[in-house]
């Protein structure tokens, strides 16, 4: 005759059980986060979200200026640079979707969302690339763009500030799309300097060839940043 368990050894064989499989790759995230039943992480989650709206509108303004601008001098860096403003739109409308209603606490929200963020930076880099090159063999020449050159600036003066932000926020909260999108704002921000030196030298010394240069190493960058938000690394 076998021995029914006792409630009391059920619950320990229970306790025992173990935990339920999380996905490898948000460990390194998990690790450092505030726990979603601590009042400081749903604040940092509204905080996220607006953020995000934020980025969101200023991005949009900035993509139109820019694109403008770009096509307007020939150059395939600052037009490039306007595009990614609409891939890092569609970063930011991918966070604003992580933490509303019910999907804020779901852990299979927010690995949808830090993949769905990662195949973002991939969709600018073939595009970049494959422009510059045909700059560098061709005889292309960039022109000098007064407009470009101010929406550059003033990008480089907002988007820091917003991408240092989102990256201490996707560390807090656990989140590598929140930490993703705080990336791609930082990414943005260089792409401003890199593409404002470009402009700034063709101005001044006619280095036009430098405008193509920039675009591949902005493409190789986000090709690198893809790959570590892809593997859950940014809010490390």
């Amino acid at each position: 005759m076998i021995d029914e368990p006792s409630p009391q050894r059920r619950l320990t064989v229970l306790s025992a059980a173990p935990p339920e499989p999380v996905h490898a790759e948000a460990d390194c995230c998990a690790a450092c986060a505030v726990k979603p039943e601590d009042p400081q992480w749903a604040r940092a989650a509204r905080s996220a979200r607006a953020l995000s709206w934020v980025s969101l509108v200023w991005m949009s303004g900035e993509g139109a200026l820019g694109l403008v601008a770009g096509l307007q001098a020939g150059s395939i860096s600052l037009v490039g640079w306007a595009l990614g403003s609409v891939i890092e739109g569609l970063a930011s409308i991918i966070v604003i979707w992580r933490f509303t209603g019910a999907r804020t606490f779901s852990e299979t929200a927010e690995h949808h969302a830090r993949r769905a963020v990662a195949l973002s930076f991939f969709l600018l880099a073939p595009y970049i690339a494959i422009e510059a090159i045909r700059d560098l063999t061709g005889d292309h020449h960039v022109q000098a763009s007064v407009l470009g050159m101010v929406v550059t600036a003033s990008s480089l003066s907002v988007m820091p500030g917003l991408g240092v932000a989102k990256k201490r926020l996707g560390a807090r909260l656990g989140s590598g799309a929140t930490a993703g999108e705080g990336v791609q704002n930082l990414l943005c921000a260089a792409q401003a300097g890199a593409v404002l030196i470009g402009l700034a030298a063709t101005a001044a010394f006619g280095c036009s060839w430098l405008d193509p240069m920039i675009a591949l190493l902005l493409a190789a960058w986000a090709v690198r940043e893809g790959i570590e938000a892809w593997r859950g690394e940014e809010c490390c």
